[in-house]
């Protein structure tokens, strides 16, 4: 699976644990800061509470691994990465 993945980026192994880490991360950040915003807004309804959630998560998500990816050194990877997925989602051309 990580040689798959390290020939389809077309990365060394370095640079594939950091991408790793910048993805496990930057997910987890995203749930965090998804779960502390939802907090403040306090939807009383459940179906609103994971409306809203999936569209937080949905929206944090690159900003948090943008900013996740930078200490790590490959912010230029998943400034990339985020533009074929915004593309491919038809959010970007």
């Amino acid at each position: 699976m990580f040689k798959r993945l390290r020939e389809k980026w077309k990365v060394g192994p370095l640079q594939l644990g950091l991408i790793l880490c910048t993805f496990a991360i930057g997910g987890s950040a995203t749930g965090w800061a998804a779960k502390k915003i939802m907090n403040f807004l306090a939807p009383e309804q459940d179906w609103i509470w994971a409306t809203l959630y999936i569209l937080l998560v949905t929206a944090v998500w690159p900003l948090m691994v943008l900013a996740i990816s930078i200490p790590f050194g490959q912010f230029r990877f998943f400034r990339s990465y985020i533009k074929k997925l915004g593309e491919k989602l038809g959010f970007l051309r």
